[in-house]
């Protein structure tokens, strides 16, 4: 439906339990966790969608929240996709080195395989939250902190950014142009706490 190279502009409407309205959205799908099930062939009433408590609640007592990472997920993607449509390098926030690497990844007229969007996204969301967003004031404190207090809860003193790729995505492949884009910047910038030394 949408090309592996370019940005998602349609998907398959889901309904309410996950199931196909068989009705093509002109946008890309909000993330969500979306567990579809097949109808059954004979049905009698509606179909329920069952739901399974994994553990995945935090607190405890009168404070237990349940965990779903998805708005902050969408309004991630969302400042992304606005710093993405800067067409001035220079209005990136980035670093020069960062911005040829994004310039080629974006734009390159490449011979054989050349990046899937998912692949440059991948990298762009890890680049806009360490180059971008501590420039952005109270607007990227809100990723930043996110991620801090995630990191408090389950890595203390160890920060942590996972980015997840669907199966066949090309997860090694975002792995070098991390390990290139870091590596670069590191060599450049070797006072810079930002670029990491331990790839």
């Amino acid at each position: 439906m949408n090309s592996p190279y370019e940005y998602p502009n349609t998907h398959w409407e889901l309904d309410e339990s996950g199931q196909p309205t068989q009705k093509v959205v002109n946008a890309r799908r909000r993330a969500e966790f979306i567990t579809p099930i097949p109808k059954p062939r004979k049905r009698k009433g509606p179909i329920e969608q069952a739901q399974m408590d994994l553990g995945s609640a935090i607190g405890s007592g009168d404070d237990v929240q349940q965990y779903d990472p998805t708005p902050i997920i969408n309004q991630l993607r969302s400042h992304v996709d606005e710093w993405r449509k800067l067409k001035d390098p220079n209005s990136w926030g980035v670093t020069p080195e960062t911005a040829r690497l994004l310039q080629h990844w974006r734009h390159h007229s490449f011979n054989e395989i050349r990046p899937f969007f998912c692949q440059i996204e991948a990298v762009e969301v890890a680049i806009w939250l360490t180059e971008v967003a501590p420039k952005m004031g109270n607007k990227g404190k809100i990723f930043l902190n996110h991620l801090d207090s995630a990191n408090n809860d389950a890595n203390p003193e160890l920060m942590r950014l996972a980015l997840k790729l669907a199966t066949g995505a090309g997860k090694t492949t975002v792995m070098a142009m991390i390990i290139a884009w870091q590596t670069i910047n590191a060599v450049r910038r070797s006072n810079s706490k930002k670029y990491s030394r331990g790839l």
